[in-house]
Order: structure tokens, then C-alpha cells, then sequence
């Protein structure tokens, strides 16, 4: 129940975002004079409307975007009627076209800032300086483990483990589950991660006696631990994956878990003033993974195909609204509103910075065409030659067409593997 809770709460999370986006347009818009004729939340048939101030607010069936209706917004608008031509968006100067064009993203970086904000000063975030001090609690386990550290150039990390030709891992062994918490190795205490990993160092090829709890119960069991090639503790946890060499390794043991840390973790909150600069600083960090994110798109479809198709998917994968909302729902059942919040204003930050890219049907492509547009009447008018006027956006159609295939069947393949084969946090 809570989970089906959370996706709703996020999903309807989204669909405020988009609505906002689209005020943004409206605001601006008839902040500068611009007419103004519908505002609408959804698609498809109409619920309900009513009209204020010229404007007609209503919500429709679909409730899968929202839109909003701006006089003349290209040349080749044929609908505008005589009486409204003064009011036409394209008869503004390009400066005011471009605040009401990028207002829609403004709302979205909005968003994100005050998401974060709220998540800093009032929800809070796990302290990061007190990681090695709490139990060893399992997050997700791997089948295996690899015996060789191998950097992967297609996801930019350590090469996974191929379970046809490395051991199988201590966790799958046991039988381990997310939220077990090992407490001993054969009759060393493990009170935390950094004496794990000491005591892995030595208990290598080997069957060892492992003690955890499991739902307040004390469990034990034995496992093989085989001595893989490991990246040693006092690395620089910023290095990223390509970068290490050698001598940045050991040998040791792993028990192929991941260690659920932050859910231990007591959680800190900023000051109102202080939160302004966390807030920044990782916007800033969000904006750098983004454009790499984006960067790494291309070689991400194989992967979403082969997800579609039954092999295991990897959660660098993008996912869709759909696959969103599942995530926001899993935060949500867990009581995890630090990163579900973090979640929302990620994707707010994302959607910003990708509306803003200079290609038709996005805002950023009516920007770019606007200060085309003035850069050529400038140059024009500097080599005493006539206006030439607007650009033709039936000209542009093409284009703008295959963009849109483009985009849609990207986000039919990241639907249905979030459908089919979703990302799951658990």
C-alpha cells in the first residue's frame, strides 16, 4: 500500500513540476503583454474549465503534461485574430520572447534549488563523517565476485563479475538478504565496515563462519571467501575508476554485499544560511553529472534493449517517468524522504537542462531561432540589405519531426523496460 502511495505522490509530483513549467510560460508571458488563451493541466478530453481574465483554466483526462496557449508564438500562426495582432508573441522583442521561452526551465531549476534546500534544512541528510562507525548492514548482494579489478570504458566503472567464471560471493552463498546485519567472522567482532574489510584481509581461501541477524534473530553460517584483487582503503574515494593503477590495489576478501550505511547513518541538518550553500554546492554537482549523463545516452540503448529483452538490468540505465515514480515509490515505502526528495529535484534540474537544448520542439530550439533570427536582421541591416525577415517554421518541420521520432522512441524503450524490467532500490 505504501509503495503504490509513493508512486502516486511522485507521479503527481512530476505532473505539478510540468504544470508549473508551463505557468512559467503564462506568468512571463502576460507579465510582458503577451495574450494569453488556455491553460490546461493533461490531455485528451475535458473535465472541467472555466475562463478568467481571457484565459481558460481547465483540467483534461490524460493527466500526462499540461500545455498552455501563447497568441502567435511563431509567424505562421494563422489563428490569431486581428484585434490580438499587437498582443502576438512574435512581434515582441527577442529578449522578452527569450525569458518567456526559458521561464518553463526557470521553474524547474526553482524546483530543484527549493527541493534541496527543504532536504538540507528541514528533512535533513545522513552525516557522511560518521560512515565508518555503523553496523555492517547489507544492501544489495552480487552472484559473484571478480578475482581481477578490470575497468569497463562502456560504464566508466569497475568491470561487473561474469558469474560463469568467477566465484560465487560469500553474500549469495549464506543466502544473505538486504537488512541483515553481520556481526562476526569466525570469532572476530564486526561492529563496522573498516573492520570488515581488515578482517577479510587475512580470512582469504578459506570457509569461514559468518554470524548475522536477521529480524532480531541471530543466524550463522558458512561461506568460501575467495581472495580477489581489491582497490585498497586509503585510495581517494573521489579517484574515479579509470584513473587507478596498480599499486592502488591489494589482495583480500570480499562478501560481495553492498553496505547499506546511510539508513544507519544519524541524520544532520543545516541552518537556513548554510543550507543556501549546500544547496548550491550540490547543485553544481548535479549539473556536472547531468551533461555526463547525457553524454552517455548513445551507449545506454543496448542496454535498454537488452533489459526489454530478459538479461539483467543495469541500473546505470535512464528510466522514464514511469520508472521515476517506481524508484519515488520505493523511497517512499522505505521512509526515505532525504533521497526520495533528492530524486524529484534531480530530475527537475534534468528536465530544465534539457528543455534549454537549441533543437525544436524544445524551448531551447525557439530560443535559438529567435536570436538567429535577430543576428541575421543585425548583419543584414550592417551591410545595408533589406530584413529577412522571420524564419519559416514549416520549413524547419522536418526536422522538428525527426526529433520528436527520436525522442519518442527513446522514451518507448526506457517505458517499457520500466515496465518489463524495472530498476528496483530493494
Amino acid at each position: 500500500m505504501a509503495y503504490a502511495l509513493g508512486i502516486i505522490l511522485f507521479a503527481f509530483g512530476i505532473l505539478v513540476a510540468v504544470a508549473l513549467h508551463e505557468a512559467g510560460h503564462m506568468w512571463s508571458a502576460r507579465a510582458f503583454g503577451m495574450k494569453v488563451t488556455r491553460f490546461f493541466i493533461g490531455f485528451g478530453p475535458t473535465i472541467f474549465s472555466f475562463r478568467r481574465r481571457e484565459v481558460e483554466y481547465g483540467l483534461k483526462a490524460l493527466p500526462f503534461g499540461a500545455f498552455v496557449k501563447i497568441v502567435g508564438m511563431t509567424p505562421q500562426d494563422d489563428d490569431v485574430a486581428p484585434e490580438d495582432e499587437p498582443k502576438a508573441m512574435w512581434k515582441f522583442p527577442v529578449w522578452k520572447r527569450t525569458i518567456v521561452m526559458a521561464a518553463g526551465s526557470v521553474s524547474h531549476f526553482i524546483l530543484a534549488i527549493v527541493t534541496l534546500w527543504i532536504v538540507f534544512v528541514i528533512v535533513g541528510v545522513p552525516d557522511g563523517s560518521k560512515i565508518d562507525t555503523v553496523p555492517v548492514k547489507v544492501g544489495a548482494i552480487q552472484n559473484c565476485v571478480s578475482k581481477t579489478y578490470q575497468y569497463d570504458p562502456t560504464t566508466k566503472a569497475p568491470k561487473a563479475c561474469d558469474p560463469a567464471t568467477d566465484p560465487k560471493s560469500p553474500a549469495a552463498q549464506l543466502g544473505l538478504q538486504p537488512g541483515d546485519v553481520i556481526t562476526k567472522l569466525d570469532s572476530t567482532p564486526v561492529p563496522n565496515s573498516p573492520t570488515l574489510r581488515d578482517t577479510l584481509r587475512t580470512l582469504v581461501n578459506r570457509n569461514v563462519t559468518v554470524t548475522y541477524t536477521r529480524d532480531g534473530q541471530t543466524m550463522t553460517g558458512t561461506a568460501f571467501i575467495p581472495q580477489v584483487q581489491r582497490i585498497k582503503a586509503d585510495i581517494d574515494p573521489n579517484k574515479t575508476a579509470d584513473k587507478v593503477t596498480p599499486s592502488d590495489l591489494e589482495q583480500g576478501g570480499m562478501m560481495g554485499i553492498s553496505i547499506d550505511v546511510y539508513s544507519e547513518l544519524p541524520i544532520v541538518r543545516s541552518g537556513p544560511i548554510e543550507g543556501i550553500g549546500d544547496t548550491f554546492r550540490t547543485i553544481g554537482t548535479m549539473v556536472e553529472r547531468t551533461f555526463e549523463s547525457l553524454k552517455q545516452i548513445p551507449a545506454k540503448v543496448p542496454k535498454l534493449l537488452s533489459a526489454i529483452a530478459g538479461e539483467q538490468r543495469d541500473p546505470e540505465t535512464p528510466v522514464s517517468v514511469v520508472g521515476a515514480s517506481r524508484i519515488g515509490g520505493q523511497l517512499f515505502e522505505l521512509g526515505d524522504w532525504t533521497n526520495m526528495l533528492t530524486l524529484f529535484a534531480t530530475l527537475n534540474l534534468f528536465f530544465g537542462i534539457f528543455n534549454l537544448f537549441p533543437l525544436l520542439p524544445m524551448d531551447g530550439g525557439h530560443i535559438a531561432i529567435a536570436w538567429f533570427e535577430r543576428l541575421r536582421s543585425w548583419i543584414a541591416a550592417k551591410r545595408g540589405k533589406p530584413d529577412p525577415g522571420r524564419v519559416d517554421y514549416v520549413k524547419l518541420a522536418p526536422i522538428t519531426l525527426g526529433v520528436i521520432g527520436i525522442l519518442g522512441v527513446f522514451v518507448l524503450l526506457t517505458v517499457t523496460a520500466d515496465i518489463v524490467n524495472p530498476i528496483s532500490i530493494k
